[in-house]
Parts: structure tokens; C-alpha cells; sequence
């Protein structure tokens, strides 16, 4: 299966505060906020929405494409995910611009504060499927511009395009009618628990009649695991318990990295999210969201330790 993954790539800037933000905020004084944090680490890494999903599906034995605008200072990065076997043709460099920047700062209790710079990624929407050598057999719409995001459920629908749709911390800046085309053009759904909460309240669907407009609705919990709903019927998949929690940025994305493997291989839903989750573990146990590596024998005995395998995993891997 062609998959081509649209959404951020993106520098991360990952930072540690040793305390709990809510110890730190005001319930009565939300309306004049005001905060500063000292942190006491300071790292940086590749990463990236789009870039991070690439990351696991390549250590999963993958080729997936990314379509994406960068900066000038892509080039070191560009290679990097080439090595793996990510496929970066439908990359854009923007001259004059810098590649998009994460700024994060994570807490004891793993609550994240992010601020995100657009860079390149605002040229976006100069991007279209249809000037892709081949059309894709699913793309993926990730958090990127959110005039890119609309942009590319527009076409796709238009061009017949089976597509996922992860509007996760673009969900802010989208309106309620572009989260409902997107909702009820796509063929999936991905979004965390707090997330699909965000997206009942702004289009005043909930979970049951989102499900019931979509073939898959796929929600992640943390350490509770994910629910998959399909067809009327919902399945639970159990988080891998972590060695260490190092730090949860890019856990989401590795989770939908593995569960897109399997997808395109065409497991059953469970062992997809089963996939997904024990990527998410090797994620967290690792600082930032490109950093965790693994080889194919070393994930399937460790997928088995914990979940039930029919064999369908020697298959794909």
C-alpha cells in the first residue's frame, strides 16, 4: 500500500520542569495568566508530526512518504530519514525560511506546555496530492498549517482519496465545519482522550455519532491503553507498561506509526492497536520522539511477552 503522510516536520525543543504545573496555577486568576517555569533541561531533537509517524513506520520495515515544507536548514535532517528508507521526494524546501520549531516543557507528572512556530510549514497548502507521481492508496492528514489541513481534506475528497484524519493540536484552530468535513470525509479518525473531547464540544458530536459516521475511530489514553470503534463494535488495547518513562513527546505519533503498519497489512483492528501501543512504550522509554530504535526480532519477542500473536505478526514484519 502507498501511504503518504501529510503534517509537520519539525525541530524539537524538549525541556523538564521539576515540579507539577497545576501546583503553579490559579483556578480564580485564569484570566490574567501569568507563569514562568524554570526548567532544568534542555534538549534538541528531530521531530515533527508527519516525520515522527515516518520514524516508526520505517523501523517497522516500512517506505512511507512525506509530503511536507521545510526549511533551508533541512538538509542534515532530510538525510537522515532517507537512511532509514523514508521517502522525502514530496519534501518542499521554502527558501528564506527556517524548518518549523516545537518548543515543549514536561512536568514530574508528564503534563506537557507547548508553544509551535510555524516556519515553512505555513507554505503548506502550496502542496497537492495531485502533483504526486502516483496517487496515494491512503494519506494521512496530520496537525500542519490549518489552511493545508482543510486544503487536503478538500482534494482528497474530491479526487477519491481514502485518507485518515488527525487534527489533534490543530483542533484549536480549526472550525467546527472543517472538523466535521474532515470527520466525515475520512476513513479513520485518531485523536487522545482529552483531544476527541475537544472535537465534541466544537462540533457538538460525541464519540458514539462520530463512530457511526466513520469506518474507524481510534482513541488514545495514555497509560489506559486505546479504544478502536468500527463497525458498531469497540475493542480495548492495553498500554505496554514502559521499562522507564523518559519522556512523552512523540507517543501519539509513534502509536499511529505502528498501528498503520499494521493497517496496511491488514491485521485485525486489535493487532493494529496492539502494534501501536507496544511503538508508543519504546517512544516513552526514550528521550525525544526519533531517539528509541529497535529491529524487527527484538519487537516481536517483545510484542509476544505481552499480547496473544496468530503469527500475523511474522507476516508483516
Amino acid at each position: 500500500m502507498n501511504i503518504v503522510l501529510t503534517g509537520s516536520i519539525a525541530i524539537d525543543y524538549l525541556m523538564t520542569f521539576p515540579g507539577h504545573f497545576c501546583d503553579h496555577i490559579l483556578p480564580d486568576k485564569l484570566d490574567c495568566l501569568s507563569l514562568s517555569f524554570l526548567v532544568d533541561k534542555l534538549t534538541r531533537r528531530r521531530g515533527g508530526v508527519a516525520a515522527n509517524i515516518a520514524y516508526t513506520m520505517a523501523l517497522l520495515g516500512e517506505r512511507p512518504a512525506i509530503m511536507a515544507t521545510v526549511g533551508e536548514d533541512f538538509g542534515e535532517y532530510r538525510a537522515w530519514l532517507e537512511s532509514l528508507g523514508v521517502n522525502t521526494k514530496a519534501v518542499r524546501t521554502v527558501p528564506d525560511l527556517l524548518t518549523a520549531s516545537f518548543f515543549v516543557n514536561t512536568d514530574r507528572s508528564n503534563a506537557q506546555i507547548a508553544s509551535f512556530y510555524a516556519g515553512a510549514m505555513a507554505e503548506a497548502a502550496q502542496l497537492h496530492f495531485a502533483d504526486l507521481p502516483d496517487a496515494p492508496d491512503l494519506a494521512v492528514i496530520s496537525p500542519n498549517d490549518p489552511a493545508a489541513m482543510v486544503a487536503y481534506v478538500e482534494e482528497c475528497c474530491r479526487l477519491g482519496i481514502r485518507f485518515v484524519y488527525d487534527p489533534s493540536q490543530q483542533i484549536v484552530r480549526l472550525n467546527a465545519e472543517a472538523l466535521q468535513q474532515g470527520i466525515e470525509g475520512c476513513e479513520a479518525l485518531f485523536a487522545n482522550d482529552y483531544e476527541i473531547g475537544m472535537i465534541e464540544k466544537k462540533t457538538g458530536l460525541d464519540r458514539k455519532a462520530i463512530a457511526e459516521k466513520i469506518k474507524l475511530l481510534v482513541i488514545t489514553c495514555g497509560e489506559h491503553g486505546s479504544d478502536i470503534y468500527s463497525e458498531g463494535e469497540q475493542v480495548h488495547v492495553d498500554a505496554v507498561a514502559p521499562k522507564q518513562i523518559a519522556d512523552p513527546t512523540g507517543v501519539g505519533d509513534a502509536y499511529r506509526g505502528g498501528f498503520f503498519k499494521g493497517y496496511m497489512h491488514g491485521v485485525s483492528l486489535e493487532q493494529c492497536g496492539q502494534i501501536g501501543s507496544l511503538a508508543a512504550t519504546y517512544c516513552l522509554e526514550t528521550l525525544g520522539p526519533q531517539d528509541h530504535s529497535y529491529d524487527l526480532k527484538e519487537f516481536t519477542t517483545r510484542f509476544r511477552e505481552h499480547f496473544d500473536d496468530d503469527g500475523e505478526l511474522d507476516r508483516i514484519l
